[in-house]
């Protein structure tokens, strides 16, 4: 009878040794994604991930990325962006707005000037119709205009932002959709996510690799077909972003790009498109547009002085510039 209690001990033993261990086995992972219209382009959030956790996530993510567009937007009348440029100040601006801003003024000074937030006005200037004035008369309203551009014009006293001109105007568009995505990827990584990738227009960044370890793959656009593939990229947490005046012209003759040079008022020529690897998307994004109007070589000699920083140049000659370090992820060319 003894032996028996014994047996039936190390079965239950071994039985819930089994369902311990079958309970700590890790959850088959699901890929997930979900797109959304939003800062006036398309978001894609993919991640893998437990079906229930995945999809928490993915709308958490999204949510957060929608309070930085309440306050980084210049459009939308109950955002912040848009009342600093209403009023010229804001009394009680978020930690949102002060980060982008107070970043912005940074990368200002990295780049010499080439970035640079408060060329609103000048964006103003050209989708108004300036590109059906004769020269003299775009010169002249660029020059009157110019007198608003300029970062050192933005005050910050603690939580208060303010113009110190009136009429200035700033956009966000070259940095904000970067820094969404690094906070929407701060997100998911607080919610568990290992393996996941943020796609706000091409402003990308990756947490981890895929779940088998493998790169995360990037294709970037020919410029002059953009159906073609210029160059893909291997990346692990690390975020890509890309910078091009091909796509969007203020005049139908497709010669006044979007992208303003901040010292000229004009177009900004030396390059079609830039693409740069950052550690991490704010920084891309911010770069990508510096480096594309500091052209070829200002850009790369920036880029080669930065820590950890990577990028591939189209000039406008179609000469493709690497950086010394980019074969590391390069594993395509044109």
């Amino acid at each position: 009878m003894r032996r028996c209690y014994k047996v039936t001990a190390c079965l239950l033993i071994l039985l819930l040794v089994l369902l311990g261990t079958a309970s700590c086995a890790p959850k088959p992972l699901t890929k997930l994604e979900e797109t959304r219209d939003m800062m006036d382009t398309f978001v894609t959030i993919t991640v893998y991930s437990d079906e229930k956790t995945g999809e928490e996530a993915i709308s958490a993510a999204f949510a957060r990325m929608e309070e930085v567009v309440k306050a980084a937007s210049i459009f939308d009348e109950q955002a912040e962006a848009f009342q600093l440029n209403r009023d010229g100040h804001l009394d009680a601006a978020s930690d949102d707005l002060l980060k982008l801003i107070t970043m912005s003024i940074d990368y200002n000074r990295l780049t010499d000037g080439a970035f640079d937030i408060t060329i609103q006005p000048l964006l103003d200037l050209w989708a108004g119709g300036l590109w059906k004035e004769s020269a003299e008369v775009q010169q002249s309203r660029i020059d009157e205009t110019m007198e608003l551009v300029g970062s050192d014009k933005i005050g910050i006293e603690g939580n208060k932002i303010y113009f110190t001109v009136a009429g200035m105007k700033i956009t966000l568009g070259g940095i904000a959709k970067g820094y969404a995505v690094d906070e929407a990827l701060k997100v998911l990584s607080s919610m568990g996510i290992k393996h996941a990738l943020v796609n706000a227009g091409g402003d990308m960044a990756t947490l981890g690799p895929k779940p088998d370890q493998v790169p995360w793959n990037i294709a970037l656009a020919n410029p002059d077909d953009t159906s073609q593939c210029l160059a893909k990229l291997n990346v692990s947490d690390k975020a890509v972003c890309t910078s091009g005046n091909y796509e969007r012209y203020f005049n139908p003759e497709k010669t006044v790009a979007h992208i303003i040079d901040p010292k000229t008022g004009y177009t900004a020529n030396k390059c079609i498109s830039v693409t740069i690897i950052a550690e991490n998307c704010t920084q891309a994004d911010a770069l990508a547009t510096g480096v594309f109007v500091m052209g070829p070589d200002d850009g790369m000699r920036l880029v080669e002085s930065l820590d950890d920083v990577e990028c591939l140049i189209v000039d406008n000659n179609r000469v493709i510039h690497y950086s010394s370090g980019l074969s590391n992820y390069l594993i395509q060319r044109q």
